[in-house]
């Protein structure tokens, strides 16, 4: 049966501490938690990633990955978050391609993207670390086919990415963009919003989040790990029925 890990984006609850988060999703029944890199797990500072990685070791949850935002193209050094990732225990970073969306990125604005990826997936490949791109707006991942073509020119085995639904995208269209990147996405970020950016229950699109589960475990290599980002509200509170929703996704009813 295909497994695929329940947990927590910690920029969800961007204002908790990362104990109080190590408690939420604990509570919660989820496996993991991608700890953000703005604000709970600053890079280079490795006397607070080795506290945070302890902290949520001791709890019985895993480090699903690190949350950074270096942004390729840019000139900024991946090491401070290679750093603050190994001593975390993470093994896949996420990460940005650039901060032009595909439609108005010039060739020399790709070529600059597919350089500083093609350095950073060797530089983190050392460490024994993947990386990951975010499937986001503003980016060169910001539909299906951009995000394969970006994949297919760095052409590095270490560079996978995440998938989440397009904003606006009907439930046929997210589930067409996911079935394109299905067999490079390493982690899915999960979240209800509807129309445009309104946050919701994720059982709002139960049809959306049920279709892509079925898609997910039906291909070789399903993501590893499902990760809620963002809740009505932002309240801890929504956290304990948004899990439990997650988890019956998943089949972790437990």
């Amino acid at each position: 049966m295909t497994v695929i890990r329940p947990g927590l984006c910690s920029v969800t609850f961007r204002g908790l501490t990362p104990e109080r988060i190590i408690a939420l999703v604990a509570d919660a029944g989820l496996d993991a938690i991608e700890w953000g890199g703005d604000v709970h797990v600053p890079p280079g500072d490795i006397a607070r990633a080795t506290q945070v990685a302890k902290a949520t070791t001791d709890a019985g949850l895993a480090v699903a990955s690190y949350g950074s935002y270096f942004r390729a193209g840019a000139d900024e050094p991946l090491t401070p978050v290679l750093d603050s990732a190994e001593a975390l225990g993470a093994d896949r970073i996420r990460i940005w391609a650039g901060s032009v969306g595909s439609g108005e990125a010039t060739a020399g604005d790709r070529a600059a993207v597919v350089e500083r990826l093609q350095a950073a997936a060797s530089e983190a490949s050392a460490r024994g670390i993947g990386l990951a791109l975010e499937f986001h707006s503003g980016t060169l991942a910001d539909t299906a086919p951009t995000t394969l073509r970006l994949l297919d020119d760095v052409a590095d085995p270490g560079l996978s990415t995440y998938w989440q639904p397009t904003v606006d995208a009907s439930v046929d269209t997210a589930i067409d963009e996911y079935r394109a990147l299905a067999d490079r996405t390493s982690a899915v970020h999960v979240f209800s919003w509807w129309p445009a950016t309104e946050r919701l229950p994720l059982r709002a699109r139960d049809s959306l989040w049920t279709r892509f589960f079925a898609e997910a475990k039906g291909v070789a290599d399903p993501p590893r790990d499902a990760l809620i980002e963002f809740v009505p509200g932002d309240d801890p509170e929504m956290l304990l029925g948004e899990a439990a929703a997650l988890r019956a996704y998943v089949g972790r009813l437990g």
